[in-house]
């Protein structure tokens, strides 16, 4: 079944989405296994171990590497990105505000400022926050406009973001090791200590004074008892899940002039795409004309972390994408000479878990655009009826679990939030944060929750962090 989720002042898109389809039987009960107990040899020991090298690790890496930590970073992909890469979420959602002013700045002003100018596509600095109509209908067809304004929210070479990202987190120190896919996290007296990861050596271990989770999907936190939420915002598209792709060979411009300027003949293509392909999806831009974006059909009904249900939607993607081919050639104008570039290595999951926090950002803070004694952070609200939101510190940091800091799509957030708070420049913020503040844990010799705030508000800001709270002297 199709339905279409209504862009609001609470929801980023407008957007289809597809429900799985039938039931699926349960799978069979084939008995048990018990595993020998084993020891393990340790790999390394670090000041800060990074798990997962998507935007947030990347950015928890180079941050605590830059504060002067020892930093071992374990990626299961042979590159670092994450969604922003190997998901092909080469859209990057918006950095500036509803004034035009970019508040998502350090890591991924950093990143921009190191990319190469033909890996990027977007507004000039000079139109941010521009309510010019000609400009922000120009601008919407191309992910950076939104509720008739001009936003910094550009698409990327994801091969070029790739090497970038690596070449930082090396350029600093980080030990870096890719194919390693973390497996557990070793917890003494209600601590983590260290991660039990799997690579083609067999089962190793890192030992660390701090554990950052960048999985994305809490994985350590949650295995390591810390509590969770998994409520979705059924009305949103948060919580679906698809493999992204590319299509090269197409002329975007009259892609574009098609949409814009035949509203009657584009409902008909789309009506015709939803009868012939079942799921189907519109392209978006990329960063070159001749290559085309889709990041969807977005798919509901399914689990993150059933192995299944991961299965399923990979296979609906990759068939989708040969019957989009088929269709948008035959009748799309600009992709007559279209073909398969690439589907996405890695599948495009929003939400699993959400860890249960000392704090949260909250939907009932939105309205008050109030700076958190804590702030580590600040995000561009979801529409301009709301202020500027503060992240704090404490949406990090797990109730009870001490040795382990959360950053990325698993922040403790309610499931409003979460529909911005996944999103890769807030992934960039949260994890600048966590490598930060798990460096000066280190350096202080306490617990990241006891980590003196002025003193990681200070840090942040030396490294270009945004924030808005009030500059006080460190403790």
């Amino acid at each position: 079944m199709r339905r279409t989720t209504e862009r609001t002042d609470e929801r980023i898109l407008q957007s289809d989405v597809f429900d799985r389809e039938g039931v699926r039987e349960p799978r069979a009960d084939h008995g048990s296994f018990d595993e020998p107990g084993r020891t393990l040899k340790v790999y390394d020991r670090c000041d800060v171990l990074v798990v997962g090298g998507g935007p947030s690790g990347t950015a928890a890496a180079a941050a605590a590497a830059r504060q002067g930590a020892r930093v071992v970073l374990l990626e299961r992909y042979n590159h670092l990105g994450g969604l922003a890469t190997g998901g092909l979420v080469i859209w990057i959602d918006r950095m500036t505000d509803w004034t035009g002013q970019l508040v998502i700045r350090g890591f991924a002003e950093e990143l921009f400022d190191r990319l190469p100018p033909e890996a990027v596509a977007g507004p000039d600095p000079a139109d941010w926050g521009s309510r010019d109509a000609a400009k922000a209908a120009h601008w919407s067809q191309r992910t950076a406009a939104y509720h008739g304004v001009v936003t910094w929210s550009p698409t990327i070479d994801p091969e070029r973001l790739k090497l970038l990202g690596q070449q930082i987190v090396l350029e600093r120190g980080v030990k870096l090791v890719y194919h390693a896919w973390a497996a557990m996290p070793i917890v003494e007296s209600g601590a983590v200590t260290g991660v039990a990861f799997e690579s083609k050596e067999g089962r190793l271990a890192v030992m660390a004074q701090v554990v950052i989770d960048a999985t994305g999907d809490g994985d350590l936190f949650a295995r390591a008892g810390a509590d969770y939420d998994n409520d979705i915002e059924a009305a949103d598209v948060h919580h679906c899940m698809n493999t992204s792709w590319l299509f090269g060979g197409v002329d975007m411009a009259r892609w574009i002039a098609f949409r814009a300027g035949q509203a009657d003949a584009y409902s008909a293509f789309m009506a015709g795409g939803r009868a012939s392909c079942g799921l189907f999806e519109r392209p978006f831009v990329s960063w070159r004309d001749d290559i085309a974006l889709f990041m969807g059909p977005r798919q509901t009904g399914y689990s993150a972390l059933d192995v299944d249900d991961l299965t399923e939607v990979e296979v609906r993607s990759h068939r989708a994408m040969e019957q989009h081919l088929d269709y948008y050639r035959a009748h799309a104008p600009g992709f007559e000479n279209a073909y398969m570039l690439l589907s996405a290595p890695q599948i495009g999951v929003r939400h699993a878990r959400r860890l249960k926090g000392v704090d949260a950002v909250l939907r009932r803070r939105w309205p008050d655009g109030v700076a958190l004694p804590d702030e580590i952070g600040v995000t561009p609200a979801v529409s301009p009826t709301f202020p500027n939101i503060s992240i704090p510190y404490g949406a990090l940091v797990p109730v009870a679990l001490d040795g382990l800091l959360a950053c990325g799509r698993h922040i403790s957030c309610d499931k409003n939030s979460h529909g911005f708070m996944r999103e890769i420049p807030q992934c960039w913020i949260t994890g600048q944060a966590a490598g930060t503040a798990a460096a000066l844990a280190v350096q202080q010799g306490v617990q990241p929750r006891a980590v003196d705030i002025p003193a990681l508000q200070q840090a942040l800001r030396a490294q270009g962090v945004f924030l808005n709270v009030a500059e006080t002297v460190p403790a």
